[in-house]
């Protein structure tokens, strides 16, 4: 029988490229995996994390216990490449930084003694390697960890993708389900037979088939079969498939599986089963603080306990391939998955990246076939925020085809930057379609976001529209009586999702949203509202230690949890006689207490209660609400003066996008007879972001200019997150941002540059 051998504890680790080593090493750092060398400087907020090439190792005896035997190392997932070697041959390589790939190596083996495994995994930005440019962190390590699974000469196919061996299609018929299984037999032969279970929730078997290891497939009928639902009822059977060489069990493989059906439609959105389930949640990325993206088993499972707690039903899974053990807890918690790859906001101009990404699409369809969750396939994300670049509308065509060809049970789906222009032929690839939106954040009204949607709706009402991406930063420190756009405030992220939440609950066409984010998450590159290294969209820490008040907004509007939170307790100090309270809640009546006392009582299914003119006491003031048996409570203290530290101060909120564009229109005429120069010691479009940002002045300039160019309130933290580009195509970026820019900016930019020296 099969035996997976878990070997995470125990192995050695060296962050210099020092090579292969021949023996065991006796200097390197000892650890355990799950490991990231990015823990600690992707979060740390100095703009710069280190990317490179680091080594692993790890002894082992040779675990053959009967001839014939094969062993196979399984990586779970090495970024953003892995080179694996044992007893100094290599005998796997992976450049699909977010997927499981497995080496057979038991002709590498020695028969006795100690056997040198030895891992090199490196995470430099490579110019055929997905993701090229995204604001999160790029973490480097063996962070899912590592297996060495032993199997008879005939077995279950482990050399195909990192996939199972195993596939379960269902498909809804009159009083049952038709349950098509396969699977793929190495070394298969006349001897050897494949048995298919099928056991219910209840693990009673309901189910049983038999078939030639040569000839796998087959369709099994389950009569009255119970559905997976969603969050409703996430009902799951499970398959199991044992190879059997006369009267022996040599081989085992199972998975869960859900039976179900799904379709969009353009007016009245997601159906699951027939029924209506208008898609709202949220998006996740897999990292915590300190840890990195290296997660237990535990962290996965409790990530997925908050999200079923704010009441969300669908999760987009940013920007790449989860662990298994996530999509797995969404299989449990009945969360409808959008999965995808990490062809992300930068086409790469190398041709030989087109086929990383579909690599990195047959790994992610292959390895996760089986999961009912998973209901979307993404292509890409926000591709084109660098510009429509040859040949990228053919690239998405020949992935939607890909993704086709391997599963035509599911749909395909794409996440596009705001400011693409809705004639673009990108709207023609996937089945269905979202867009990022942060009006009223990055710049805007939160109110345009309506205003946009059924405008969009209207002139094509037979797309499939969702909104992939939402959201405002939200630092809990910051405490105003007025929140406003940009202020970071917690008050303010709460306010605009308060709207957002409204907008949505009254739009059926729109098939999903997704909040940005469930969780604060690493991205080394930014400084924001005074957090470095990390982005605060999140309704949660990144350290899952505190719910922002927003979490409570969607819990009000998603979730059948009775529940009343009083907001405002970070803001705990507050100068007057009275006060502003918000009670976010999903019961139709809400009672204000204030030291005992009632104040007032509302009536109605508004999510949003707001007390006006509470009176605080001298010293300490007691807030309570009440609706039946809940209740929540809160102390507010009177000062005489609200504590500065409540409010954002912030140097970089002073960019002169009005100067920056007054001197657009006063360069255009020194420009009408200049051409491009170069000059030798200055600076110029074609320097990288990274060395324009490193002088004062030419940094003050290109935050300037950017700004007043896209219309978008940019910061140097920002611009950051491109920085390895050349200023020529970050300008070509802002080309794509809406805005219509002066006919000859890149000249004038290139001038000025002329004018700062190095």
């Amino acid at each position: 029988m099969r035996n997976i051998i878990n070997i995470n504890n125990n192995w050695l680790f060296n962050k210099e490229n020092v090579g292969m080593p021949t023996e065991m090493p006796t200097t390197w750092e000892k650890i355990n995996l799950p490991h990231t060398w990015n823990a600690l400087d992707g979060q740390d907020g100095n703009g710069q994390y280190f990317r490179g090439t680091c080594w692993y190792a790890k002894s082992f005896e040779n675990p053959v216990k009967k001839k014939g035997d094969r062993v196979y190392v399984e990586v779970l997932a090495a970024a953003l490449s892995g080179r694996v070697f044992v007893n100094g041959t290599e005998v796997a390589y992976s450049e699909c930084g977010y997927a499981t790939f497995r080496a057979d190596v038991t002709e590498q083996l020695k028969a006795e003694g100690e056997n040198l495994l030895v891992i090199e995994v490196d995470n430099s930005s490579v110019d055929h390697i997905y993701p090229q440019m995204a604001d999160f962190t790029f973490y480097g390590g063996l962070y899912r960890g590592v297996n060495l699974i032993v199997v008879p000469e005939t077995h279950f196919d482990l050399d195909f993708y990192g996939s199972l061996g195993l596939t379960v299609t269902s498909k809804i018929v009159e009083n049952g389900a038709n349950v098509e299984l396969n699977s793929w037999i190495t070394n298969a032969g006349e001897d050897f037979t494949v048995r298919y279970q099928i056991f219910d929730a209840e693990g009673t078997q309901v189910a049983e088939s038999w078939r030639p290891s040569t000839e796998t497939k087959i369709v099994q009928f389950i009569e009255n079969a119970h559905l997976w639902q969603g969050v409703e009822d996430p009902y799951l059977y499970t398959c199991v498939a044992t190879l059997v060489r006369r009267n022996e069990t040599v081989d085992e493989v199972s998975t869960a599986f859900g039976i179900r059906e799904f379709s969009v439609d353009p007016n009245e959105g997601f159906f699951l089963n027939g029924k209506k389930m208008p898609l709202r949640g949220v998006s996740r990325h897999q990292d915590r603080l300190y840890q990195g993206n290296a997660l237990t088993i535990e962290d996965h499972y409790e990530d997925a306990a908050y999200i079923a707690e704010v009441g969300a039903n669908t999760v987009r899974l940013a920007h790449y391939q989860h662990a298994q053990e996530f999509y797995d807890a969404c299989d449990l918690y009945g969360f409808v998955v959008w999965a995808e790859i990490p062809y992300i906001s930068s086409q790469s101009n190398n041709p030989a990246a087109h086929e990383n990404c579909r690599e990195q699409m047959k790994a992610l369809v292959y390895q996760n076939y089986n999961h009912p969750s998973i209901c979307f396939w993404g292509i890409s994300n926000e591709i084109t925020i660098s510009g429509e670049k040859p040949g990228l509308v053919d690239n998405h065509r020949d992935l939607n085809a890909l993704v086709k060809e391997l599963d035509p049970t599911r749909l395909t789906t794409i996440a596009h930057v705001s400011m693409l222009g809705t004639d673009s032929e990108l709207h023609s690839v996937t089945d269905v379609e979202s867009y990022n939106h942060y009006f009223g954040w990055y710049g805007g009204d939160y109110t345009q976001n309506e205003t946009w949607l059924d405008a969009y709706h209207a002139k094509y009402p037979n797309r499939c529209l969702g909104i992939s991406e939402y959201g405002a930063e939200g630092i809990i420190t910051y405490q105003p009586d007025e929140p406003k756009c940009r202020d970071y405030s917690e008050a303010y992220q709460a306010e605009y999702h308060e709207h957002m939440a409204k907008i949505i609950s009254e739009r059926d066409y729109l098939w999903s949203t997704h909040v940005w984010n469930m969780f604060d998450f690493g991205c080394a590159a930014r400084d924001e509202g005074g957090v470095s290294g990390r982005n605060n969209k999140g309704l949660m820490t990144i350290d899952r230690n505190i719910k922002k008040e927003s979490f409570y907004v969607y819990k009000a509007y998603w979730s059948n949890e009775p529940f009343v939170y009083v907001c405002g307790r970070r803001y705990a100090q507050r100068a007057g006689e009275t006060t502003t309270v918000k009670v976010y809640s999903n019961l139709d009546s809400v009672s204000l207490y204030v030291n005992g006392k009632l104040l007032e009582t509302q009536e109605g299914s508004k999510k949003v209660f707001v007390f006006n003119n509470v009176p605080l006491a001298e010293g300490f003031s007691g807030i309570t609400a009440k609706s039946g048996n809940f209740s929540d409570a809160i102390t507010l203290e009177k000062v005489a003066e609200k504590p500065a530290i409540y409010t954002l101060v912030d140097d970089e909120d002073d960019v002169d996008t009005a100067g920056a564009a007054n001197w657009f229109n006063q360069a255009a005429a020194e420009a009408a007879n200049a051409t491009m120069q170069f000059p030798e010691g200055f600076f110029s479009i074609k320097d990288t972001v990274n060395d324009i940002l490193d002088n004062e002045e030419a940094s003050a300039f290109l935050v300037a200019t950017f700004s007043a160019a896209t219309g978008m309130k940019m910061k140097a933290s920002m611009l950051r997150m491109m920085g390895e580009k050349t200023l020529e195509d970050l300008m070509g970026m802002a080309g794509q941002m809406g805005k219509e820019l002066p006919e000859n900016l890149l000249l004038l930019v290139n001038m000025k540059l002329n004018s700062i020296k190095k």
